[in-house]
């Protein structure tokens, strides 16, 4: 970036490109200084046109041009998350056309790659940036319509319908509410927060009903958005189908207009329309300012806090989160989408590991690949591309080892494990831990009826780690053991051992095996984490927190695969003493004993320069036995924070003063 302005490549030639690229010259903090096509003709047609000095023949080359500072994404919507995260690595900043991904996990990897590559993205809802738009949210802020209760907003048209046109196309993510549905949405959460004095609002519950086209574009469509305290918010949007494009804001008071919300005058004199009880109704004039040069200059105010407060992070993960629910209450979902397809990467890449991975290993008897020490636990998972990005993270984070279950989600876990390998196709870079046996089946036959099921929906041929979820103490551990021994020799699985079993149990076992030469268990599957478990959170479960259950362990030297190896976020600053909104937490964790551990946790934290989580993952890794513990992360943001620990060194000392 110059001293002065902010240099501009446009990635895409279409329309709303075009509109960028006329109004950002008049800008006097931002220059278009390059545009990148998929032909040279095009880049130079519309470089021509908007006197524009440096053109490419395609997006690499611009990304590549040294002269550019930010990339503004003009493309169509599917293409948005692998030239954000292309140009994100390329060191540049990025403002990218809404939205921002066609779903909310695809717009987590975006983000994730502007956190690790240290720029800035902003999702580009123009409006946001508006005088106009900020005058509407201080006038709720400042009280004027009392308390606010319902908001109404719409933006829809009317297209004639052409399949292939990128307004109906599959391919293509279109319909209504990806294309224009976002601004309400948006409008209604930004109007949400501010009767609360917040910078928006997310909304508890989301109901809509739509006409979904013969292409599966959403046509037209409308919802509602409940909103805490009793807020609703009407939505509407459509691409066959045109309305009012208003926004109507009623409160105690009275209610508030908006005839141009959506582009605010783009560059004429605007204003807002008051009506209050006992009172003529009032203009209120926002200053006139072009929308794509007010979007720009929002950019090169918050370039260096890599946000900006227009539209944030958070703000448009919120957005994108009602999208999608809008999207599902109506049934739409693209071919993409779906739990069979071949989902690919974000970036188009084929899937690696990462030269600053931080992932360490570790080996099991009887498997002859490396165990990542950290396991992603693969029940948090609701959607395929969901699965992919968090999937994905963790494999590029060096991370190998997949822990599922035959009852997680009712097989919905071990079906999207299977396709995201399936599209990958790194099954035998993958260790796959599978457990089944849950109680009330946790016989022998149950074993062999759902290992076979759950090969099925993996689509493999065997797990190379299986564990029984559970006991049960009323069958021979002969029993068991017979099953398992005849699934290892058939190849089905590679080692084996228990979940939630008791340590006199699992001797037993072994014993058994020994006896009669078959194999043993090597696996164990208790809770531990540096918070001492008083109680566990599911029936049958068990943990191995006590002295007697450590020593077992050390003299042992058995592979122990912790869940809740965080404690269910005791470490992250949700245990305080006075907070008892969390019973299971309460339950299972709170003590004097805990706190002081906490305490002495952020105490090295501070010391060490990281999180509190990673030095009790830290003091997991650093027990004298084989320890891997599971993580449960719902976002790739929480892998993240997770992985310092992996890093972390703790003397002995250290091991023993955090649990002294």
């Amino acid at each position: 970036m110059t001293d002065t302005k902010l240099r501009w490549g446009i990635l895409g030639t279409g329309n709303i490109a075009s509109r960028f690229a006329s109004q950002v010259p008049t800008s006097p903090t931002n220059a278009v200084v390059a545009v990148g096509s998929r032909s040279i003709d095009s880049a130079n047609a519309f470089a021509d046109k908007w006197d524009i000095a440096n053109r490419h023949a395609s997006y690499d080359d611009l990304l590549a041009d040294e002269t550019v500072d930010a990339v503004y994404i003009a493309t169509p919507h599917p293409m948005h998350v692998e030239w954000a995260i292309k140009a994100a690595e390329a060191g540049k900043h990025v403002l990218c056309e809404k939205p921002l991904a066609i779903n909310k996990a695809w717009a987590e990897a975006m983000i994730e790659a502007a956190v690790r590559n240290d720029v800035f993205l902003m999702e580009a809802y123009m409006y946001r940036c508006l005088p106009q738009t900020k005058l509407i949210a201080q006038l709720v802020r400042d009280g004027e319509l009392g308390t606010v209760h319902q908001i109404q907003a719409t933006f829809a048209f009317a297209s004639a319908f052409r399949p292939e046109s990128r307004i109906f196309a599959d391919e293509l993510a279109g319909g209504g509410i990806l294309d224009v549905g976002g601004y309400p949405v948006s409008m209604a959460r930004l109007i949400a927060g501010a009767a609360t004095g917040q910078p928006f609002a997310d909304p508890a519950a989301v109901t809509a009903v739509g006409t979904v086209g013969e292409t599966g574009a959403d046509e037209w469509s409308v919802a509602t958005l409940f909103f805490e305290g009793g807020v609703t918010a009407q939505v509407s949007t459509g691409v066959r189908l045109s309305d009012q494009n208003q926004v109507r804001i009623f409160g105690s008071k009275g209610y508030l207009v908006v005839e141009d919300p959506w582009f605010g005058g783009d560059g004429k004199p605007t204003h807002v329309t008051l009506h209050k009880v006992g009172e003529e109704p009032r203009d209120i004039s926002a200053d006139p300012a072009l929308i794509y040069a007010a979007e720009a200059e929002a950019v090169a105010r918050a370039i260096e806090q890599r946000q900006a407060p227009e539209m944030s992070w958070a703000d448009t993960l919120g957005n994108l989160t009602v999208q999608d629910a809008w999207r599902a209450a109506i049934g739409q979902q693209y071919a993409s989408e779906r739990d069979d397809a071949k989902v690919p990467t974000a970036t188009g890449r084929p899937l690696a590991k990462r030269a600053d991975a931080p992932m360490t290993y570790g080996k099991v008897p009887g498997l002859d690949k490396p165990v990542s020490r950290l396991v992603m636990g693969v029940d948090n998972q609701q959607t395929l591309p969901h699965a992919a990005v968090v999937f994905d993270d963790f494999v590029e984070r060096g991370g190998t080892t997949f822990d599922t279950a035959y009852i997680y989600g009712g097989g919905r876990g071990e079906k999207l494990l299977g396709q995201w390998i399936t599209s990958r196709g790194n099954r035998d870079e993958i260790v796959v831990i599978g457990k089944g046996a849950h109680t009330p089946h946790c016989d022998p036959e149950s074993i062999t009826r759902q290992l076979h099921e759950s090969l099925e929906r993996l689509q493999t041929d065997h797990v190379d780690l299986y564990m029984m979820h559970r006991d049960n103490s009323e069958i021979d551990v002969s029993e068991f053991i017979d099953v398992l021994d005849e699934h290892f020799k058939a190849g089905r699985i590679k080692a084996y051992g228990g979940s939630n079993w008791s340590l006199p149990r699992f001797d037993e076992a072994n014993a058994y095996a020994e006896a009669n030469g078959k194999q043993p268990f090597t696996l164990l599957s208790n809770h531990l984490s540096l918070a001492r478990a008083y109680d566990v959170p599911w029936k049958g479960c068990r943990h191995v927190s006590d002295d007697e259950s450590q020593a077992w362990l050390r003299e042992r030297q058995v592979a122990l695969f912790p869940w809740s190896s965080q404690a269910r976020g005791f470490f992250t600053g949700r245990a305080k003493p006075e907070d008892r909104s969390d019973e299971e937490l309460v339950r299972c964790f709170y003590s004097d004993e805990n706190f002081r551990r906490l305490d002495r946790a952020r105490e090295l934290a501070a010391a060490k320069g990281v999180e509190p989580t990673a030095i009790a993952l830290a003091w997991l890794l650093h027990q004298p036995y084989p320890v891997f513990p599971l993580i449960g992360p719902r976002h790739v943001s929480e892998t993240r924070t997770s992985t310092p620990g992996l890093s972390v060194t703790l003397t002995d000392e250290e091991v023993a003063y955090l649990t002294a």
